[in-house]
């Protein structure tokens, strides 16, 4: 697991997209957290009595953000405007990019927090048993989306390369542009 200093943010123009550009991940991401309380109940099961907790994940680089209860297969996700007032035990806040990172396991949370790249707001309890349950769960994209054998270390593949390629490229847009400088 890596640690990284800098925060790699998405291009500027991710900026301005409206807000209901997100709206229709919410059913989906849904879908996708209760398919996986079904396959891996453990995962659900180790949050215990945060399971019901409401998280807000507030990427810094979308217009919107997501609004998430991981009760199992009562999970729900909502995505809405960040101009709204959603309700939350939790606040998550950081580059889009980082978040992804520390699902995925490739980045260290502790350190993007310690670095101030990633905040972390409200219930502490609830914070740390999200984290242990994702670092335990050892999650890969292909987990999120009930894939299996040979279609899932493709779209592992694909999803994480892609991940990693964006996350290269968005670290050195910074240096191209104080070259043409």
């Amino acid at each position: 697991m890596s640690t990284q200093n800098d925060a790699i943010s998405l291009p500027a123009f991710a900026r301005l997209l409206p807000s209901f550009t997100g709206l229709p991940l919410g059913p989906l991401l849904t879908l996708s957290l209760r398919s996986l309380a079904r396959r891996r109940p453990g995962l659900f099961e180790r949050l215990g009595e945060h399971s019901s907790a409401h998280y807000l994940i507030d990427p810094t680089d979308l217009p919107f953000a997501f609004g998430v209860v991981p009760d199992g297969t009562a999970s729900v996700v909502r995505v809405f405007s960040k101009s709204s007032n959603s309700p939350s035990d939790v606040t998550i806040r950081g580059p889009l990019l980082m978040l992804l990172g520390i699902l995925d396991g490739t980045l260290d949370g502790d350190a993007l927090f310690f670095h101030r790249t990633v905040s972390v707001s409200g219930r502490t309890e609830a914070v740390v048993a999200l984290r242990n349950a994702i670092e335990d769960a050892e999650l890969r994209p292909s987990d999120l989306l009930g894939l299996r054998g040979t279609l899932a270390r493709f779209a592992d593949a694909g999803i994480l390369g892609g991940l990693s390629a964006v996350r290269h490229f968005s670290a050195s847009a910074p240096a191209r542009e104080e070259g043409r400088t």
